[in-house]
C-alpha cells in the first residue's frame, strides 16, 4: 500500500482518483502533475454560468486547497509532464526534474479543435473554449463584440450561442452537418432547440461549410460555401475536441483516437492507466471514448480500484447535461445507432423527452426540463429492464411505475 501514484492532469480524474484511494486505504504518495495554475475544477460551466459573471473561479474548485493538504496529496500546479521513460517508470517535467512512479495515470485530457491557421484560424477574435483561461479571454471579448459567429452546432456551440444572445449579442450559428446535434441527438432534440434559439433571435445554417474566415489581421467576417458573406468581429469555434495523446505517443504506448485501454482502463503499458476525455477504452461491446463529467469519475473511481489490486472492469454508463436559454435537458446513455424513438411530451410542451431504442433495446434518453424521465429512463437503461414503449409514450402514465427514480450525483 505504499507505492508511488503520479496523475499527469488536473482535472475531473484526478480530484476523484485521489480521493477514492485515500477514502479505500492508500497509503503512498500521490503526486498530481497539472499544468493549468488553478485547482482542479469543472469545466461545463465555462460555457454557461462562469462565462456570464455569473460564478466565480472557487465555486467551480471541485475541491477546496484544504482537501489536498489534509490528504497529503502532492499538488503541482503549473507543471508540465514533458515525457514518460516506461522502462524506468519516470515521468520527466520541464526543467528536468524525475519524478518516479510505481502507477501512472494519464488524464491528460482533450484540446479544442481550432480552425485551420490556413482559413483565417490565427485571426485575432477568433476563440475556443476549453479552458479558464478560454473563458476569461472570451467573457472580456463578449463585452465588446457585437455580431458572433458560432461555428458548430453541438452542445458546446449552442450553449455559447445561448450565453451570447443572453447578452444582447446578434449571433450566427453556421454547422456544416445537415442539422444541429447531428451526431449526438435524434431529429425531435434537434428540432426542438433548432426552434428555441430561432425564437431567442439567432439565426441557424445548417448544411452549409465556411470557406474561409475574413479579415485583416482582424477577424471581420466569413465566407460560406455558396458564397454567402456573412459579417461578425468575434468568432467561437466549437467543432469537437482532440485527446491530449502526446506523451503517450512518444512513450510508444498503443493510441488510437485516445489512449487505448483494456476495459480495466489499463494502457499497453501494464503500469499506466488512462482515464477521463483522453481514454479509449475497449470493452466487450466495443471500444469508446466519451467526454464527460460522469464518465472521468466511473473511469476513476475504475482506477483506483484496480490500482488498489482490484480487476473491475469499466461499464460506461452515459449521461450528460446542457442547459440553453433556461431550458435544461439532461442525457443518459448513447444515441449512436438508434433504430427507433418514442417521443413523450406534456399537453402544454413544458417538459418532453425522446427514448431511443436499438433492436428492441433501450439505449438513451434526452429528457427536455424532465428529470423524472432522465431518472427513470438511466436506471432502466442501466438495469437492461424491458420498457413498454406505448407507455412511455402516454404522458399521463406515471414513469415511477417503470422504475424507482433513485437520484445519482449530479454536477451542475
Amino acid at each position: 500500500m505504499g507505492r508511488k501514484v503520479v496523475i499527469i492532469g488536473a482535472g475531473q480524474v484526478s480530484a476523484t482518483l485521489v480521493a477514492k484511494l485515500r477514502a479505500d486505504g492508500h497509503e503512498g504518495t500521490i503526486t498530481v502533475l497539472g499544468d493549468e495554475n488553478t485547482l482542479p475544477y469543472q469545466r461545463p460551466p465555462l460555457s454557461k454560468a462562469y462565462l456570464l459573471g455569473k460564478q466565480t473561479m472557487a465555486q467551480l474548485h471541485l475541491r477546496p486547497s484544504a482537501f489536498y493538504s489534509q490528504a497529503q496529496i502532492d499538488l503541482r500546479l503549473g507543471c508540465r509532464a514533458i515525457a514518460i521513460e516506461p522502462g524506468a517508470r519516470l515521468v520527466q517535467l520541464q526543467g528536468d526534474e524525475l519524478v518516479p512512479y510505481d502507477h501512472l495515470v494519464l488524464a491528460t485530457g482533450a484540446a479544442a479543435r481550432r480552425w485551420p491557421a490556413a482559413l483565417g484560424g490565427t485571426l485575432e477574435g477568433v476563440r475556443t473554449l476549453r479552458t479558464f483561461s478560454d473563458a476569461d479571454s472570451l467573457s472580456l471579448a463578449l463585452q465588446s463584440a457585437r455580431s458572433i459567429l458560432v461555428i458548430g452546432g453541438g452542445y458546446l456551440g449552442l450553449e455559447l450561442a445561448s450565453a451570447a444572445r443572453s447578452l444582447g449579442l446578434a449571433v450566427t450559428v453556421v454547422e456544416a452537418q445537415k442539422r444541429l446535434l447531428n451526431r449526438v441527438a435524434g431529429e425531435d432534440t434537434a428540432r426542438y432547440f433548432r426552434t428555441l434559439h430561432v425564437a431567442h433571435g439567432t439565426r441557424i445554417i445548417e448544411g452549409m461549410g465556411i470557406r474561409r474566415l475574413l479579415g485583416k489581421g482582424i477577424v471581420e467576417g466569413a465566407e460560406l460555401e455558396n458564397g454567402e458573406v456573412i459579417t461578425c468581429d468575434l468568432v467561437i469555434v466549437g467543432i469537437g475536441a482532440i485527446p491530449e495523446t502526446a506523451l503517450a505517443v512518444a512513450a510508444g504506448l498503443e493510441v488510437d483516437d485516445g489512449v487505448v485501454t483494456d476495459e480495466f482502463c489499463r494502457t499497453s503499458d501494464p503500469f499506466i492507466w488512462a482515464a477521463g476525455d483522453c481514454a479509449r477504452v475497449r470493452t466487450s461491446a466495443g471500444s469508446i471514448r466519451l467526454e464527460s463529467v460522469g464518465n472521468a469519475i466511473d473511469q476513476a473511481e475504475t482506477v483506483a480500484a484496480n490500482i488498489l489490486g482490484g480487476e473491475r472492469a469499466y461499464r460506461p454508463r452515459p449521461w450528460f447535461w446542457t442547459e440553453q436559454h433556461g431550458v435544461r435537458m439532461q442525457i443518459a446513455g448513447l444515441s449512436t445507432g438508434h433504430d427507433e424513438t418514442v417521443l413523450r411530451r406534456t399537453s402544454d410542451g413544458s417538459r418532453s423527452s425522446c427514448w431511443y431504442f436499438r433492436k428492441d433495446n433501450l439505449i438513451a434518453v434526452d429528457a427536455i426540463n424532465d428529470a423524472q424521465a432522465f431518472l427513470a429512463g438511466r436506471r432502466l437503461i442501466d438495469s437492461d429492464m424491458h420498457v413498454d414503449r406505448a407507455a412511455i409514450g402516454d404522458p399521463a402514465f406515471d414513469l415511477r411505475n417503470l422504475a424507482k427514480t433513485t437520484s445519482p450525483e449530479i454536477l451542475s
